[in-house]
């Protein structure tokens, strides 16, 4: 990629329990070993405070706030492609555009896995009190993310496959595999 070529974003969405983090970071572990330039965001992170501004209290502003500022400093030092993760995340493409600086190539990816697998998963990592309140929120993110997934977003189950597998398919969709390893 050249410094005037667009940047690139993949957008990875999905219920919790349904592997964007996981496969986020096998996504990032193949385009390393391919000496592919890339940076990763996990979108979960930029919104974590407590209480919600009066102003924002969906916490919209503060999520592009924070990735205008995370991308703005990855982007001075070079880097192109973005590999951003958050449970609504296809559904803000035209936020995270805007946050990126407006030219931007988008990929959609929204990974899939039936209730009773992103259940089991979510009880490996969620070992505390809010196991519970995942699996509900899990559950109605998968009802609405279904329903209201534009038509571009790809949709990839992840049931019976492995890490590895789900990420190739993603960086193939993406095509970043096959880009020259440059900034």
């Amino acid at each position: 990629m050249h410094r005037d070529d667009p940047f690139s974003v993949l957008l990875i969405g999905g219920r919790s329990g349904v592997g964007k983090s996981t496969v986020a970071w096998e996504i990032s572990a193949q385009l390393q070993e391919a000496q592919v330039s890339h940076c990763y965001i996990e979108g979960d992170f930029l919104d974590q405070a407590h209480p919600a501004p009066r102003d924002d209290p969906n916490r919209t502003e503060m999520t592009r706030r924070n990735l205008a500022s995370l991308w703005g400093n990855y982007a001075a030092l070079g880097y192109r492609r973005l590999v951003y993760t958050n449970t609504v995340s296809v559904l803000e493409r035209d936020l995270v555009v805007d946050a990126m600086g407006g030219n931007v190539d988008v990929t959609g990816v929204l990974l899939t896995a039936a209730d009773d697998i992103a259940n089991q998963r979510l009880s490996l990592r969620e070992t505390g009190s809010q196991y519970e309140a995942h699996v509900t929120r899990s559950a109605t993110a998968a009802r609405h993310l279904e329903t209201n997934t534009p038509d571009w977003v790809v949709r990839v189950p992840t049931d019976g496959k492995g890490v590895a597998e789900v990420a190739s398919e993603i960086i193939a969709l993406w095509g970043a595999g096959t880009s020259p390893a440059g900034q």
